[in-house]
């Protein structure tokens, strides 16, 4: 007599290529994912299947921070990630251990690597020689990066969106305008940090990137309101603008586009008078700060 109990089945039955890796196991943490393959033999043949495949990596899932070994070995096999976040290996990422994977990953169209400071200009060179559709790209504090990496970077990678060059030094504005010149298509930048950076960078960039919405001159101490000024005109899809620390832009520069709505990170000089006089008289109930 046929039996009626339906049978038990086992989540290492589904397909795996066509079920579990691409709608079940990416639903998942990393970390969490990394534990399954000391369960069975069955699920490490199952994560390393996944390993190869997945399509984003973010070195900050994986409490604590991942060894260099263990990074080598998870990817070693992947040749289809789009997404690769590396800020938390800053402190052993070396151009040996990177190298490899952007040698063999073309469809990366964003890259994290904020504070990686052992990398070399070769790791950018790589990443424009290998990845012609970069979209972001962050190498925030990299101050490895000088004009010919970028320069590289500019010819080859021609879609980017979003660069973040923060307190990257050796940059200074002919490397910025080629960079604007090349890559039209900017929408952020970030340039903060870095005294090199003057008017003729921030001019050629609103002049080449139409399409600009947010960029952070924080702390660019060169920069004057002339270029403001040129950034007001060409610019019109601006959304914010981070000039503190910039003590050569005055509210004369920023007021076309404080009136446009344009976020701005200083205070309109009055409404900064009133605040530094309730930090000195203490409280005052009779200051409307809402002018």
């Amino acid at each position: 007599m046929m039996s009626l109990t339906p049978s038990r089945g086992c989540l290492l039955d589904l397909p795996w290529e066509d079920i579990l890796v691409p709608h079940i196991l990416c639903h998942l943490p990393l970390q969490q994912l990394l534990s399954l393959q000391r369960v069975s033999k069955s699920f490490q043949s199952l994560i390393q299947l996944y390993l190869a495949n997945m399509r984003c990596f973010d070195s900050s899932q994986i409490r604590p921070a991942i060894p260099r070994a263990a990074f080598v070995n998870l990817l070693k096999d992947n040749e289809v990630l789009q997404q690769l976040a590396l800020q938390n290996c800053s402190d052993w990422l070396t151009d040996r251990e990177l190298l490899p994977v952007i040698g063999q990953n073309h469809h990366l169209h964003q890259i994290q690597l904020k504070g990686c400071a052992q990398l070399s200009r070769h790791a950018l060179v790589a990443i424009s020689l290998s990845c012609p559709n970069l979209r972001r790209l962050s190498l925030a504090h990299c101050e490895w990066v000088d004009s010919l990496s970028l320069r590289s970077l500019a010819d080859h990678c021609k879609a980017l969106e979003a660069v973040d060059l923060t307190a990257c030094r050796q940059l200074k504005d002919e490397a910025i305008c080629y960079l604007a010149q090349k890559c039209g298509r900017l929408k952020s930048l970030s340039l903060a940090v870095n005294a090199n950076v003057g008017d003729v960078a921030v001019e050629e960039i609103a002049k080449c990137c139409p399409e600009l919405e947010h960029l952070d001159l924080t702390g660019c101490l060169r920069v004057k309101n002339d270029s403001i000024r040129v950034l007001a005109e060409y610019c019109p899809k601006l959304r914010s603008l981070k000039v503190k620390h910039c003590h050569n832009v005055a509210e004369s520069s920023l007021s076309v586009l404080r009136s446009r709505g344009v976020e701005l990170d200083v205070e309109p000089p009055l409404q900064r008078a009133l605040v530094l006089l309730q930090d000195v008289v203490g409280f005052a109930p009779f200051i409307n700060l809402q002018i």
